[in-house]
């Protein structure tokens, strides 16, 4: 593609997701189904004419890092320390649950071959944090007790989704357990989880010293962004999701982030206006372009709507898809069942995670074409549905 192909693409990437997104909202549908339907609509399933590609991709990914960012920086730390045991039970549950019904599922009652049922339960093991945070955004709920709980969970349930990704790609390819190497994935994250937050936070110390100082416009978005994608990095070199990074970078510089010499460090409220009012514009571009690749990635082309086992098969996972992460929020103690659902509701989306899994599966020849687009179906149905039910039926928290 060369570079002026390139710009109409992104024109029509961004005019079309907001024209969809603006009139869903104005129909009282979740905006992000919007930018969804927007790369359905362009992509394979529908007109043809945008195909993803490494920049589309790359774009995609600053996209969901900075919306990562925006979520750690509007974050109560208090409430998200204080959400951590709930969020923890949420999270793991919401991965044994899953993995464990698609996998006995798959084997046992399908009949599938083991690693293909592997990759069937690691794909229903993920959560979507991107599509979960803009329907709590758009229902104005990301700064509720319930939402502190959803975010950690979905960043656990990303982290341990990356391992067992590690771990069933091992297997796969070997036929071997290589535990190993997974525990080795996992002992870098649980390191840059802890220390990422702390260089943050001293890093965020530095950059409001010299602000006021500097001659050249831009200097807090540049300085921002460019500390972003550098924990960005890191995450991602030391094997845990990119949005890892981004959304540690956030947390230390929101105001309500503290540490042990919190006196020391204690948050610029001006600066940290100052960064809100840059990187909202920015956040807004790159956003739906993440929301739009996901729909171009939902290739309804190749799925047999006239399969008789498509349909049983896909049925049987759409149902292990939501009961599962439905369920596994039942198992901490809200102020009233609704609370509980609310959770459990926002943990089905799979979306890009989902796909990713999907897709691992397929370029290395693990899962047959029909389990691809099976899987597809079900990717869909659990990234569209939720925001209906969130939107629909919950407005606020029991308090």
């Amino acid at each position: 593609m060369d570079v002026h192909n390139f710009f109409l693409t992104l024109f029509l990437i961004l005019i079309v997701a907001r024209i969809l997104g603006e009139l869903f909202a104005r129909a009282g549908i979740p905006s992000v189904l919007g930018e969804l339907s927007a790369g359905i609509l362009l992509g394979s399933s529908i007109l043809g004419i945008v195909e993803p590609n490494e920049v589309l991709k790359i774009l995609a990914e600053i996209g969901i890092i900075l919306l990562l960012f925006e979520v750690g920086l509007e974050t109560d730390f208090t409430r998200l320390k204080n959400a951590g045991m709930k969020s923890l039970v949420v999270a793991l549950l919401g991965v044994i649950l899953p993995f464990t019904f698609g996998l006995f599922t798959a084997y046992y009652l399908f009949g599938l071959a083991f690693d293909i049922s592997l990759f069937i339960g690691g794909t229903l093991t993920a959560t979507s944090i991107g599509i979960t945070l803009r329907v709590l955004k758009d229902i104005h709920m990301e700064n509720t007790n319930i939402a502190q709980i959803v975010i950690c969970a979905a960043v656990i349930d990303d982290i341990i989704g990356i391992i067992l990704l590690v771990f069933i790609y091992d297997f796969s390819i070997s036929h071997e357990a290589n535990f190993e190497h997974t525990l080795s994935v996992a002992g870098m994250v649980v390191t840059f989880l802890l220390l990422a937050p702390i260089f943050a936070k001293v890093i965020s110390y530095m950059i409001h010293k010299f602000h006021g100082n500097d001659l050249v416009p831009g200097y807090i978005p540049t300085i921002i962004i460019s500390l972003i994608l550098l924990f960005s990095y890191i995450s991602h070199l030391v094997g845990a999701p990119s949005i890892l990074g981004s959304f540690a970078a956030g947390i230390a510089l929101s105001r309500r982030f503290f540490l042990p010499f919190g006196t020391f460090l204690s948050a610029n409220e001006p600066l940290l206006r100052v960064v809100q009012t840059n990187m909202t514009p920015i956040i807004q571009i790159f956003t739906p372009i993440f929301f739009v690749m996901v729909g171009l990635s939902m290739d309804l082309s190749i799925i047999d709507f006239s399969s008789s086992s498509f349909w049983i098969m896909g049925l049987s996972f759409i149902f292990i898809a939501f009961f599962s992460k439905f369920i596994g929020a039942f198992f901490i103690i809200q102020k009233c069942i609704r609370n509980n659902a609310l959770i459990g509701i926002s943990m089905v989306p799979r979306g890009e995670v989902g796909l990713i899994f999907a897709e691992m599966g397929r370029v290395n020849a693990i899962l047959p074409n029909e389990i691809y687009a099976m899987l597809i179906f079900v990717i869909i149905i659990t990234t569209v549905v939720p925001p209906f039910l969130l939107k629909k039926y919950f407005k606020g928290e029991c308090v």
